[in-house]
């Protein structure tokens, strides 16, 4: 049998030159306002060491990067090949971009807020949800208690809690998802799961 390998990696191709044309900024920030379930405006794309346009580019680390108008920065991976350390690969990703974005000798409170968005089309771990949200909280190992920002560094950095000053991740696990779409987030999904589907059928056809 003909190996797809090389398809498929063109099909999270396709999907990225979809969501860099500017023309489509629109469906990009409804995916992001419904899954963050706040207002998402994107000023720009940005470009990343790793963020290549060759379709066979199997090194490819980034499938889209984007800026919203508060500055915060939106890490967008498309992801079909299982991949065991995925989670580190998240992790690589996002420490990367923390360092790319902030020049030596600035200050920590520059840092960037990261989303990291992962479209994943493999069995990653063991859960039995299709939206996953991982986020730092600190709390006491005695009494529980979580630890909060002062009423100083609220106002200094704009935030209520310490977990909006840090990296956020989330996993979507297209291929678990097998019911019939009832909330918009779920149609968001039920939609890259038809659009993959759809677009094997084309390459099997081909």
């Amino acid at each position: 049998m003909e190996d797809l390998s090389n398809k498929y990696i063109r099909f999270d191709w396709a999907m990225k030159r979809l969501l860099r044309d500017k023309a489509n900024f629109g469906v990009l920030e409804g995916f992001l306002t419904t899954l963050l379930n706040e207002e998402i405006k994107i000023n720009k794309l940005l470009e990343s060491e790793s963020n290549q346009e060759d379709e066979f580019d199997k090194q490819n680390r980034v499938d889209l990067l984007a800026e919203n108008d508060k500055g915060e920065l939106f890490l967008i991976e498309v992801q079909n090949n299982s991949e065991y350390a995925y989670f580190q690969r998240m992790l690589f990703g996002t420490s990367k971009l923390v360092t790319e974005y902030i020049n030596r000798g600035k200050g920590y409170g520059l840092i960037r807020k990261i989303y990291n968005i992962n479209i994943v089309y493999f069995n990653l771990g063991n859960g039995t949800d299709v939206v996953y949200h991982g986020k730092t909280e600190f709390r006491g190992i005695h009494n529980g208690e979580l630890l909060n920002l002062s009423p100083f560094q609220q106002q200094k950095f704009n935030v209520n809690t310490v977990s909006e000053l840090y990296p956020e991740y989330y996993i979507l696990k297209v291929n678990d998802f097998n019911k019939w779409s009832k909330v918009p987030l779920e149609q968001w999904i039920y939609f890259h799961r038809w659009l993959k589907d759809f677009s094997s059928h084309i390459v099997l056809q081909s």
